[in-house]
């Protein structure tokens, strides 16, 4: 017996929706038609996918590794769909870019209108992925670009710097901390503060920092999502220190900036696969990419000079 292209699709189906009866919906189908195609898939490969936990499905390791193999086939499959696309609409060319989901809501809305400018018939197709899967992507040539916070080019890509900027200070309206230019972290002695997850490098550098100097402040609320983060000290929940370009996208939604009296880098690097089939846009794009991330610079510095 061989594995079917019905049989992965429901795999890739119960891994997405996470339960039967949602799988089923998501392909048109039933729920016996699922529960069986899955035994036999389950009888192909020789072990189970799931676990039966009081009637509900739980993906097994095993399920989990075949997840992300079936995953980079979906992708092939995305890209000869686009590939149709094109030439159904008449575009000329399409380019494809992976990247952090914070770079899809702040830096490449602008680089995209900017390309689009002057490359009106190409399409681009924007994809959202976390690491270690975004440099795994690239690693295995899917994409024609991709954008990284990481300071390292994985094996099969070439990194080429693009922006960095200090992370900055985020403060609700009439904080009384705003009084100041800069904020020294000494500052933060008892202050509410919206803390990303203990496991994020920035935070785990300005832990270390606080720790030295003997500064304690008062974490009411952790969250790994820098919007979350904005939004929270929007609301007066707290303040907090973000990465600048996620901080501009709230600063007229009850938000101020200031710089750090301690520098935190905040990098943002291209990642290029090194054996995928030249793209003639790619250019175009990274110089549409520089551009933005120079105005981005200069409103970051000007809000950080007070001028707000």
């Amino acid at each position: 017996m061989k594995l079917t292209f019905r049989q992965i699709e429901i795999f890739n189906a119960l891994m997405t929706a996470e339960s039967v009866t949602s799988a089923a919906d998501m392909l048109h189908t039933s729920q016996p038609t699922i529960s069986r195609e899955l035994a036999r898939l389950e009888q192909v490969l020789g072990f189970s996918l799931f676990e039966r936990v009081r009637g509900r499905l739980k993906p097994s390791n095993a399920a989990y590794t075949l997840f992300e193999e079936v995953k980079r086939s979906y992708i092939g499959l995305e890209r000869i769909w686009s590939t149709v696309e094109d030439l159904r609409t008449d575009q000329i060319g399409r380019l494809s870019v992976l990247t952090l989901p914070a770079f899809s809501q702040s830096l490449l809305p602008g680089a995209c209108l900017k390309f689009l400018d002057t490359n009106q018939n190409v399409g681009i197709s924007i994809s959202v992925q976390e690491p270690p899967y975004l440099e795994q992507s690239l690693t295995y040539q899917q994409y024609d670009l991709g954008l990284t916070e990481n300071n390292y080019s994985p094996s099969g890509t070439i990194l080429k710097p693009l922006l960095s900027i200090d992370e900055v200070c985020i403060l609700p309206n009439d904080h009384p901390l705003l009084a100041k230019d800069i904020i020294d972290i000494r500052d933060f002695e008892g202050q509410p503060f919206i803390n990303l997850s203990p496991n994020d490098p920035y935070r785990i550098k300005l832990d270390e920092d606080l720790y030295r100097l003997g500064i304690n402040r008062k974490t009411v609320i952790e969250t790994p999502a820098a919007a979350s983060v904005c939004q929270l000290v929007s609301k007066g929940a707290g303040i907090a220190i973000i990465n600048p370009l996620t901080a501009l996208d709230f600063i007229d939604h009850g938000l101020q900036i200031r710089p750090l009296n301690v520098s935190y880098p905040f990098t943002i690097n291209i990642l290029l696969p090194l054996h995928r089939p030249f793209n003639p846009f790619l250019d175009d794009f990274i110089a549409a990419l520089e551009d933005e991330s120079k105005e981005i610079k200069t409103k970051i510095n000007q809000y950080s000079a007070h001028s707000i």
